[in-house]
């Protein structure tokens, strides 16, 4: 699958690697070079990577192309931990806990990214949440691979994070410094 993401590739190309985004440095037939910065191997877990390290890659979408998950810039969030792997038939049910920024954008059936994969939210709670992997998934990321107590990249659907920005100061619990009611919406040209 790295040979997809490496075809027709060039230098300054936008590549996420376990869902961060990183800039493409310098690449040959079967790899690429990309710089990390202090932030993102802090921020993300690239800093704990090892050589060989198995990890999804997913090159930048460009405008005009079809949107298959969510809306994901490949700045990640936060970093969240599993803490149970369930097998349920063919399917594998990941809990995981996250932080708050994270789960603030969280709501139950929205989308979040788990290393680079857009997922479903099938359950959020005060600590985290649960996300089903469907058996091509596990087989073709490293989903399928990881075990309780591993850390995974989180990033929460933009349009969470935009409709946050309407309502200043929701993050902290108090109401918003803006009413939306009909009368916002024709003062707008919005209906």
């Amino acid at each position: 699958l790295a040979q997809t993401v490496l075809e027709g590739l060039k230098v300054g190309d936008s590549v996420t690697v376990n869902g961060a985004c990183l800039t493409v440095v310098a690449f040959a037939r079967t790899e690429m070079k990309a710089d990390l910065s202090p932030e993102t191997a802090k921020v993300t877990t690239l800093g704990s990577l090892k050589a060989g390290d198995p990890v999804n890659l997913e090159r930048a979408m460009r405008l005009g192309d079809r949107l298959g998950g969510h809306l994901v810039s490949g700045h990640v969030d936060a970093i969240g931990t599993i803490r149970a792997r369930v097998q349920e038939g063919d399917a594998l049910q990941l809990t995981i806990e996250a932080p708050r920024e994270a789960l603030r954008y969280c709501v139950p059936k929205g989308s979040v990214t788990v290393d680079g994969i857009s997922l479903t939210l099938n359950e959020v709670t005060d600590r985290g949440f649960r996300v089903t992997i469907i058996p091509h998934t596990a087989k073709v990321t490293t989903l399928g691979i990881k075990q309780v107590g591993d850390a995974v990249n989180l990033e929460a659907d933009l349009i969470g994070k935009f409709v946050e920005r309407l309502f200043p100061g929701r993050e902290s619990g108090s109401q918003p410094a803006i009413q939306i009611d009909k009368e916002y919406l024709q003062r707008r040209g919005l209906i």
